[in-house]
């Protein structure tokens, strides 16, 4: 046994503990909702930091679903894709959200980061550039490392510093430029402005690559994301996204584009060669929520998002809190001090009401907050108590007078 590892070990989590960066898991003892029962806790809490947007997590129509596909296709595959571990329920899938997105064809992955892990690798090498924004999800920046294409990276959103890496990959002599950033940045709750990318794409030959972890199933019309509510569909060549979010909140990734894309992905991702395909449970549980998602009953939970959403801000802006200006239904409420965001998110528990602190790594020192989440599933009334709660802890604590 290696001493000097071990307390190096407990010498670094010490250290994460004194800057207030340590992240608690709160344990929850009932089914995902806009009310929870916590480990310790008294009395269901309110919450606010699930990715559960549509409120279809606990959906019956969708648990009934999983356990069909269960019944029917098994618990699971013990074999990954290309080996035994396709089975017709993958395909459905498949079919499923390309057609939803509007592309040709789609790829299941066990996670989304596993998708924006493996995207880049198969299809960029040295001879081609990324340029990716400066805000991406980690899995982005993770995949573009694995991959051996030359690198760029522009400020959030900077669409001039865009254009000047556009020229300078094509004046580096790039064989192939692909723009990649997140449809929606989910520490800020900011979309992306692909109106401007795909004009500057088109210019500059460039291919676009948007992660719409955070958009898929409950933006844009239809629910189709980012690219529809920036009115760019038919112009992203690549996106990228998640079943654990809004379309059922279960897990999985998934990556659609054109079937020649799709087709070399299959041969050449790694996380998909070498994981275990998405469990039949999984499957069917996204099938539903992809058919809610398209339904009237999809409109009317969009709905209920939005009105969510501007009732929290205006509350929340009365109370003076320092909100992130935006029209996503993430609403990060800025504290800046990581111990004082901890300390918060610590205190909110306690009166009732579930959302985290978020400090670095996740978010840049000096940024923390507390980020918190609309859904579908929240009444009127348990977001207006939400509030009155935050503004309670929000003048114990001194963040507001």
């Amino acid at each position: 046994m290696n001493d000097a590892f071990y307390e190096r070990i407990h010498a670094e989590l010490r250290d994460i503990d004194a800057k207030g960066l340590t992240k608690p898991e709160r344990v929850l003892m009932s089914a995902q909702g806009p009310l929870v029962e916590i480990a310790g806790s008294p009395r269901p809490v309110i919450n606010l930091c699930a990715n559960n947007y549509l409120g279809l997590a606990n959906d019956p129509r969708v648990v009934e679903a999983s356990i069909e596909a269960t019944r029917k296709w098994g618990a699971g595959l013990a074999s990954v894709r290309f080996i035994c571990g396709t089975q017709d329920i993958h395909k459905q899938l498949e079919a499923s959200i390309a057609a939803y997105l509007g592309f040709e064809d789609a790829i299941l992955f066990a996670a989304a980061f596993d998708a924006n892990g493996g995207i880049f690798e198969p299809l960029l090498g040295e001879q081609d550039a990324i340029i990716s924004d400066s805000l991406n999800h980690a899995s982005i920046i993770d995949g573009v490392r694995l991959c051996k294409a030359k690198r760029y990276r522009f400020a959030n959103n900077d669409m001039n510093e865009l254009e000047s890496l556009l020229k300078q990959a094509r004046s580096d002599g790039a064989r192939t430029i692909m723009i990649a950033t997140d449809g929606v940045f989910s520490m800020d709750g900011t979309i992306a402005n692909l109106g401007a990318i795909t004009a500057l794409a088109q210019r500059y030959d460039a291919l676009t690559l948007i992660d719409d972890c955070h958009a898929t199933g409950f933006l844009g019309p239809g629910g189709r994301g980012s690219a529809a509510f920036r009115g760019v569909e038919g112009k992203i060549d690549i996106i990228t996204g998640t079943f654990g979010k809004a379309l059922g909140g279960a897990m999985g990734g998934f990556i659609v584009a054109r079937k020649a894309v799709v087709d070399l992905l299959r041969q050449r991702a790694r996380p998909y060669l070498f994981s275990n395909a998405l469990t039949p449970a999984v499957c069917g549980a996204s099938l539903a929520a992809i058919d809610i998602a398209k339904s009237e009953d999809g409109e009317q939970r969009r709905a209920r998002i939005v009105g969510n959403a501007k009732r929290f801000r205006a509350t929340m802006t009365a109370a003076g809190f320092d909100l992130l200006p935006g029209e996503h239904p993430i609403i990060p409420v800025m504290l800046g001090d990581a111990p004082k965001a901890q300390r918060m998110a610590a205190a909110l528990l306690k009166a009732g009401v579930l959302a985290s602190g978020f400090s670095f790594p996740v978010v840049p020192v000096g940024k923390a907050r507390i980020r918190t989440q609309m859904s579908a599933a929240l009444t009127p009334d348990q977001v207006d108590e939400a509030a009155r709660i935050f503004t309670d802890v929000g003048r114990e604590i001194g963040v507001i007078s």
